[in-house]
């Protein structure tokens, strides 16, 4: 088995990048990415990229053809992946998420890829009603990030075929430990402020309703995609990915990490405006389709990993906020300081 798995140097990927080095043995893994958050490294004993047979540094955008020589699927974790880098860079967000992500299908469909994996999301829903969101309701995406979404899997649908399957997992809201860690994800943030501040603080009433997946299980519905025959769900596929036990309102959540780290003084915003992401999600269809591949981790144990692996590279920054562990903090410096352009381009 070789597989060509794109966006790898991401929060994701070195989970995904764990998963497919057990399941595969003895295949061929090749990352590529263009690097941004290369050196955000937390906690990581090795390089996680040594679980590769190769490293490849570039822009999906103009992804070489040569690297799809003999890949038998194709994993795309490539994503401008947050609102508040999506907002600033709209366009950028589309060209990325959407336009790449479809041009770089078209090209692994021609030299022969069976499978193609796309890491799409269930923010793509909106706000919803009480009842959990399946994959046949009406989409309502509110977003820069959740709009690429959208538009990537109607055109990566017209690619599928009997030759070429495509699987879109939408990922439930990503949480848990990676070796590229990151703070700007609804749990992590309050594990961190329950350690550094003893204190979470819930931007709305603590009412919204949010899906959540361990990055851990996320690596386990993708490997299941990657070799899903067609009986599974047909040529293409869009499919929640998650567990029904996951869906959570912020007040569990920050109720959950204060049941872990005690001490904690949870603040809610009675006054804030409704939020229109409130919404939670049915994997049913998940959990028929994919029956070995279940989420596997659980909500509890996920915290006790974040407070562990914190508390071990000594985390006390209160101001974490403007840290390097924010995206768009990452992608800021790097603009500041003259080395990417406006389309998030590496100036050469």
């Amino acid at each position: 088995m070789k597989i060509l798995i794109v966006g790898n140097l991401g929060y994701v990927g070195p989970s995904l990048v764990n998963q497919l080095r057990s399941t595969y043995p003895d295949g061929t893994l090749i990352g590529y990415d263009i690097g941004y958050f290369a050196h955000c490294l937390t906690n990581a004993a090795t390089l996680p990229e040594i679980k590769l047979n190769m490293q490849v540094f570039g822009d999906i955008r103009s992804s070489p053809e040569e690297l799809l020589k003999g890949v038998d699927a194709v994993v795309d974790l490539a994503a401008i992946s947050n609102d508040p880098i999506g907002n600033k860079f709209e366009e950028v967000t589309m060209d990325i998420n959407y336009k790449a992500a479809v041009t770089l299908a078209k090209m692994a469909k021609e030299n022969g890829v069976k499978s193609f994996v796309y890491a799409s999301s269930c923010s793509m829903y909106g706000q919803a009603d009480d009842s959990p969101r399946k994959e046949s309701d009406k989409l309502n995406p509110l977003t820069a990030y959740a709009r690429s979404k959208v538009a990537a899997e109607e055109a990566l649908e017209q690619l599928a075929d009997n030759n070429f399957t495509v699987t879109c997992n939408r990922f439930a809201t990503a949480c848990g430990w990676s070796n590229r860690f990151r703070l700007d994800l609804v749990l992590n943030d309050f594990v961190a402020g329950a350690i550094v501040n003893k204190h979470i603080s819930i931007l709305s009433d603590g009412t919204p309703w949010r899906p959540m997946i361990n990055t851990k299980d996320m690596a386990r519905a993708m490997d299941w995609a990657i070799t899903r025959p067609a009986s599974a769900g047909g040529n293409f596929l869009a499919v929640n990915s998650g567990n029904n036990d996951w869906n959570t309102t912020m007040l569990s959540l920050a109720e959950a990490t204060a049941e872990v780290i005690p001490g904690v003084d949870i603040s809610i915003n009675p006054d804030a405006p409704p939020d229109k992401r409130s919404y939670r999600a049915n994997f049913d269809l998940f959990r028929k389709l994919a029956p070995n591949h279940q989420p596997n981790e659980d909500l509890i144990s996920t915290i006790q990993e974040i407070r562990d692996n914190l508390i071990s590279m000594n985390f006390n920054d209160a101001n974490y906020r403007e840290s390097q562990l924010i995206r768009l903090k990452v992608i800021s410096r790097l603009q500041e300081s003259g080395q990417l352009n406006n389309q998030l381009q590496w100036i050469k």
